[in-house]
């Protein structure tokens, strides 16, 4: 059976600038590197979790032009984008597989369609929703596959971070267990109960060189 895993954890922020400082505020070391997603008018920093594991900031490059669709990660949400400007946070998840094609084929929901992407060196294939929306809002990852020799991550500093729990939380556990499982990432995570659909989201648990943080 084709499986995926956890590939990397997205922070959104209202600028990159905002997230930068969250992140060094949470986790005491400074995200890094990236660059522009130019198709989706995005930029990025990154810090290195574990092996081929990451944490990514993402926010709208204000120098970027405005694409011609809705930006992936629901970050032309007004609603998301006034949290943002309060304060940056974690609102989804990716996981890789090297099968993307039969583990869209059969997840249970629309993870959307798969498209071609890149940016400097780096290429890759996504799954992304026309509408721009986050499967589960947020707790069903995006899938990635990357076509590169090597993952990202051995071309990034060594953060000293490791990524320990990664945890959901939906007023349908069940529900979600079972869309996971036709992923292969039931293991991979902890699955909550929400008391409230504002409690949807999910939660990670880094081991920091200054201790245990959680975003």
């Amino acid at each position: 059976m084709a499986r995926a895993h956890i590939d990397h954890i997205v922070v959104a922020a209202s600028t990159l600038e905002q997230g930068f400082e969250y992140i060094k505020g949470c986790l005491g070391i400074e995200p890094g590197g990236g660059g522009k997603h130019v198709s989706q008018g995005t930029h990025n920093k990154v810090l290195k979790l574990d092996k081929e594991r990451y944490l990514e900031v993402i926010a709208i490059d204000p120098e970027g032009g405005k694409p011609c669709f809705p930006r992936w990660f629901n970050l032309d949400s007004e609603h998301l984008q006034n949290e943002l400007k309060i304060k940056p946070r974690l609102i989804t998840w990716v996981a890789r597989t090297d099968d993307i094609d039969t583990l869209v084929r059969q997840c249970p929901i629309s993870l959307g369609k798969i498209y071609p992407m890149s940016r400097g060196q780096l290429n890759w294939k996504i799954t992304l929703t026309e509408d721009g929306s986050m499967p589960g809002g947020g707790v069903i990852p995006p899938l990635i596959t990357w076509e590169t020799v090597s993952h990202p991550t051995a071309g990034m500093d060594n953060s000293g971070c490791s990524l320990l729990t990664l945890e959901v939380f939906h007023t349908d556990p069940e529900y979600i267990t079972g869309v996971l499982q036709s992923l292969g990432l039931e293991n991979d995570i902890t699955i909550n109960r929400a008391p409230h659909e504002i409690d949807i989201g999910i939660r990670a648990h880094i081991r920091t060189p200054g201790g245990i943080r959680i975003l």
